[in-house]
């Protein structure tokens, strides 16, 4: 038995370092948000400093791990068998939850999760040591509730606090700056720099380090009982600093960002690291404590009063967790994933939304228009020109790419890291991701940025994220206890089931992710053409860019229209339903991926000159509407032909898949050399391809002509008839898509 705990603790320390991938995903928004979002510097140099921030912070931290060891349970009345009971059900509910959360793009709070898994398996185990006590042991007497009453309160003191002082801070800051903040420069940044510096500085002392290794003794009582000293001097060196940083042409807001994007990643990897590795830690305390009592009791009479006592971490834990999460910071996908989603909905400019609209969202908007014009209309005049002047969007100065600018960046650094500080100070329980979180989206209000186009959109993606954090405490919760109470019935048996089920839910996770990381290739792609033609001045450029992206897209459409008709069609004379449940799934993604190719259309005609917008415009309209017939055709091709097969109904006939299998061949064929004469831009094979396409035409109308006559025989099934000629139309529908695109196509790329 002593072997199998310690593979135990093995695995807990495995599961961990999954939990510390997961983890820095997840929490990545917090201090790479501001950062990326600005393009304060190359998303390398940002990537460096956060990694620096993250490794100091979780070398210098002493964890807090007492939170994991007697935060929420009391010890000293559970055996060692229930407390690993309880330690593996939570370290399994933890990683599996979390990527979900980063998989969905979704930014969550850590401590949540970890407080409320540890209270749903606590309490589960609680429940069964209650009943057998029979009343000897009460609930008062095994569980500790208020951490999670703490946490709860969190939530509400996070979210209003941050997103008010986000809203407010950003528009003072934009009335003092402008989107043109240079011209102001001269006048505010040494003071700006200085109180930005000074804050971030307090916010690491307070906040980041306060419970590092070193900060312990004379040291801690010599900075919490200078404070005010310490912050008056900071302010006065980095004042004078940021003043020369300014006349040596220094961006000192790019200073400031990248300043408060070390610090909360400092902070973050010191405060937050127990939500990681606390549970394995306990764990293998547990067992060493166990072991070290020399086999006088067993695993179901050990009660673990040990861990009453503080955490006391080796150093070497904290390294390896600190180059776990640093690893995982640069190669984690879904890191940036999970900032993206807080980019989105915090960006300047308008684009696709990745929310749609709510009920509740509609009537924030509503409400809140009704009182902006109402303030507005007793404004004085002179007031909103001048408010306005300072909101002047056509002044703004963004880099390349960016979501917002170097103002909002670091409003949104020093703010959050401050608002952190000050809550610790105070004994208010902060969150970090939920004031992070929270700034942003309150500046972003601020800057003006949700728009009337937008509002609705931010807003439902605001209330989305907030609702699952508040998911995030009822599935721990729920999910940890359910764990739990099967590995206390259940035993070993149990312990390896859920474990092989943890593993299956990742790896199906990573799968689902891949998938949809393929869409957002598509969405990128689409993007990247957009930027192209936003930065373009001239018409003629504009033009030449709007032709490289219609030809790419045609081409694209007319190889992909080949490989779906191939996979479908022959999946089907194959039974092969998976083939045909991919090409729906392909065709799916193709649909929205057109949509948004149209909205390039619409940008690109405004780039370019009048009467050449008029027809070009037209053209590339026509383009798209056609691509987008032949998907559809694709799509009403291969659904029935999934339900003939799924349903297990009779196949094709020999004749059919005969006949039907030489044109196909031949229609992709057709398909193919049309996408490669668009690629080479090179009509000159046009009347040949038009051609062959009126003659593909006409042996598909053979075909249903073939297939009438048999029916009126009475030879073979009325259903897979009635699929025969569905198929045949579907094709030829292609086909004459496929030489009307081609027209288009050529018309469009003809000077």
């Amino acid at each position: 038995m002593e072997t199998f705990y310690l593979f135990l603790v093995v695995f807990l320390f495995i599961l961990a370092v999954f939990d510390l991938s997961v983890g820095v995903s997840n929490d990545a928004v917090n201090f790479l948000n501001s950062a990326i979002g600005s393009k304060a510097a190359s998303f390398k140099t940002i990537m460096v400093i956060a990694a620096i921030g993250i490794f100091v912070g979780a070398s210098l931290s002493n964890g807090m791990m007492d939170v994991a060891r007697h935060g929420i349970y009391q010890p000293q009345h559970f055996y060692f068998s229930e407390i690993m009971s309880i330690l593996l059900a939570v370290m399994l509910t933890d990683v599996v939850l979390l990527d979900i959360f980063n998989s969905l793009g979704m930014p969550t709070s850590t401590t949540v999760s970890l407080v409320f898994e540890l209270l749903g398996g606590t309490v589960a185990i609680a429940m069964m040591k209650i009943i057998n006590s029979d009343g000897v042991l009460q609930l008062g007497d095994l569980l500790n509730t208020d951490k999670a009453f703490t946490v709860i309160l969190a939530i509400f003191v996070s979210v209003a606090i941050a997103f008010f002082f986000g809203t407010l801070v950003q528009y003072i800051a934009r009335l003092m700056f402008t989107f043109n903040y240079k011209k102001q420069m001269k006048y505010f940044a040494a003071i700006f720099g200085g109180i930005a510096a000074t804050a971030i500085v307090y916010f690491m002392l307070i906040k980041g380090l306060k419970e590092s290794s070193f900060m312990d003794g004379d040291v801690k009582n010599m900075v919490y009982s200078n404070t005010a000293t310490i912050v008056w001097i900071c302010f006065v060196v980095f004042t004078i600093l940021m003043q020369i940083l300014h006349w040596l042409k220094v961006n000192v807001f790019k200073v400031v960002v990248l300043m408060g994007t070390f610090s909360l990643a400092l902070a973050f990897a010191g405060n937050d690291l127990v939500n990681f590795i606390g549970v394995p830690l306990v764990g293998y305390s547990s067992y060493m404590d166990y072991v070290a009592q020399g086999g006088t009791t067993t695993t179901d009479t050990f009660l673990m009063s040990s861990l009453l006592e503080p955490a006391q971490t080796p150093i070497y834990f904290l390294i390896g967790a600190g180059m776990v999460m640093v690893i995982a910071l640069a190669t984690s996908k879904k890191a940036h994933n999970v900032v993206k989603t807080s980019l989105d909905l915090s960006r300047q400019a308008e684009g696709d939304e990745n929310f749609g609209t709510s009920p509740v969202a509609r009537v924030l908007v509503r409400t809140c228009s009704n009182i902006a014009s109402t303030i507005d209309s007793i404004t004085p005049l002179s007031v909103k020109n001048w408010i306005d002047s300072r909101f002047n969007k056509n002044e703004m100065i963004l880099e390349d790419r960016a979501s917002f600018d170097l103002v909002r960046a670091s409003v949104n650094v020093v703010l959050s890291g401050l608002l952190i500080a000050l809550g610790t100070s105070l004994k208010l329980p902060l969150s970090t991701t939920y004031v992070a979180f929270m700034v942003a989206m309150g500046s972003s209000l601020a800057d003006r940025a949700w728009g009337r186009e937008s509002a609705v959109f931010r807003i439902t993606g605001v209330l989305s994220v907030i609702g699952g954090w508040f998911i995030t405490a009822g599935a721990a919760f729920t999910i940890c206890f359910v764990v739990a109470l099967m590995i206390y019935f259940g035993g070993i048996p149990a312990m390896v089931c859920m474990v092989g089920l943890a593993v299956y839910s990742l790896v199906r996770s990573q799968i689902a992710y891949k998938k949809k990381m393929r869409k957002q290739a598509l969405k990128e792609e689409v993007n990247s053409t957009v930027a192209k033609l936003r930065k373009s001045t001239d018409a003629r450029e504009a033009l030449a860019l709007f032709r490289e992206h219609s030809r790419e897209e045609v081409q694209t459409d007319l190889t992909f229209t080949a490989g779906m008709l191939s996979q479908a069609i022959y999946g089907f004379m194959n039974e092969n339903l998976r083939d045909l449940k991919k090409t729906l799934a392909a065709v799916a993604e193709k649909k929205v991926h057109l949509k948004q190719v149209k909205r390039v259309g619409t940008l690109g005609v405004t780039q370019l000159e009048h009467d050449i917008a008029v027809e070009k415009g037209l053209y590339y309209y026509q383009c798209n509407d056609f691509a987008s017939e032949i998907i559809f055709s694709i799509h009403r091709l291969t659904e029935p032909l999934k339900d003939h097969i799924d349903n297990n109904f009779p196949p094709l006939g020999a004749i059919q898949k005969e006949e039907f299998g030489a044109v196909t061949k031949k229609v992709i064929d057709f398909e193919n050399r049309c996408a490669l004469m668009v690629e080479k831009n090179d009509y000159t094979d046009m009347e040949a391809l038009v051609a062959e396409s009126v003659s593909l035409h006409n042996q598909l109308t053979a075909l249903k002509k073939g297939e009438l006559k048999r029916i009126q025989g009475q030879s073979g099934s009325t259903k897979v008839s009635m699929l025969y000629l569905n198929m045949v139309q579907e094709v030829q529908n292609v086909v004459a898509f496929t030489g009307n695109l081609i027209k288009v196509s050529r018309k469009f790329q003809k000077e």
